[in-house]
């Protein structure tokens, strides 16, 4: 089988950390290497590949078959269009666009070419997301009324990259830690009716949102996405009450750490994590009570390329399709549309 031919569109800390480890590894795919902007980089981790000096020279590289579109999220719409107008399957980083408009004509621009678009939303394969999800669909907690997903982090020194702390229509967190947590609360629990939402500014100095906290309101249970850089002191990062019991998690995947650490992930325990991070199962068996700590899911990024593989040969479903990451983009607007009117919205 001819493997597929893939090329990054930047080799910065997402391009070595989250892609190019996945894509070498995985026996299916071939890295043929990163466009380069200034500093030339990838052919010290990978000295086969190339070095492309310019989109137009990735595009017109008849044998490259997925582009990984991993530039800042303002490029996002521009660079996808012109990838899959080229003939080109594409892997798009969150967030998937500025608007859900732009999101929607390049779902519609794919489908129309018979091309792959996902969306590279890889916090599904997070150990401990993993695990709250199996938690959930095993029925041990009963009917869902009530969670609570958070990402949060001490950080209160502003990110040296500028386009994420300069205000522009693709900055702050809610376009960068919310389309994860979104993701997972759409991925267990589906779409929701309503949004409201609370964004603000907490550390000194921020120009952009860095702290929000969203309801999402569905017809028989509440759930809450909260976002921050000024939490010191961690709860637990998944809360869910059912009415047969709860389940509270850490939020523990090691894969990011280990990949920063330039670990590559071939080894036999990618990625374990610590097992005083098992979460708490506290719930009922015929009808006794009980509590537990629940063993950990392996987490691992390959899974979504694995998804991507099957998608491009064998015409599955894209491990994030399109539409999902449209509905992403709409509970955003909706979110930033609440905050400014201090109102519930309505989804469509």
């Amino acid at each position: 089988m001819q493997k597929i031919k893939t090329a990054l569109l930047s080799y910065g800390m997402s391009g070595s950390v989250f892609h190019a480890p996945f894509v070498d590894l995985h026996p299916n795919f071939d890295l043929a290497g990163a466009w380069e902007r200034s500093k030339k980089l990838i052919q010290k981790d990978y000295p086969e590949v190339t070095s492309y000096p310019s989109l137009e020279s990735v595009l017109e590289d008849e044998s490259i078959v997925l582009v990984v579109v991993n530039t800042p999220t303002g490029t996002h719409y521009e660079f996808t269009k012109k990838v899959l107008e080229a003939g080109k399957h594409a892997v798009v980083e969150k967030a998937f666009t500025i608007t859900a408009a732009e999101a929607q004509e390049l779902a519609i621009l794919a489908g129309s070419k018979g091309l792959k678009l996902a969306v590279f939303q890889n916090r599904r394969w997070d150990s401990d997301f993993k695990t709250v999800k199996k938690v959930v669909e095993s029925d041990m907690l009963g009917e869902i009324v009530e969670a609570t997903f958070s990402y949060e982090a001490y950080l209160p020194k502003l990110n040296t990259k500028a386009h994420l702390e300069e205000p522009s229509p693709a900055a702050g967190l809610i376009r960068d830690r919310g389309p994860h947590m979104i993701d997972q609360a759409l991925c267990i629990f589906g779409y929701p009716n309503a949004v409201f939402a609370d964004l603000g500014i907490m550390r000194t100095d921020s120009r952009v949102n860095d702290y929000f906290e969203l309801i999402l309101y569905y017809s028989d249970k509440r759930v809450r996405l909260k976002g921050g850089f000024l939490a010191r002191e961690m709860a637990p990062s998944y809360i869910v009450h059912g009415k047969k019991g709860s389940f509270l998690k850490s939020r523990a995947d090691q894969q990011e750490n280990r990949l920063l650490a330039g670990e590559k992930p071939n080894n036999s325990d990618w990625c374990e994590e610590p097992e005083s991070e098992r979460g708490i199962l506290h719930a009922e068996r015929k009808g006794e009570a009980f509590k537990e700590l629940v063993p950990t899911e392996k987490g691992n990024y390959i899974d979504f390329y694995e998804g991507v593989f099957r998608a491009i040969t064998d015409d599955k479903p894209e491990p994030v399709t399109p539409d999902e990451g449209v509905q992403t983009m709409k509970i955003i607007e909706a979110a930033i549309a609440s905050d400014e009117q201090k109102a519930v919205i309505e989804l469509a």
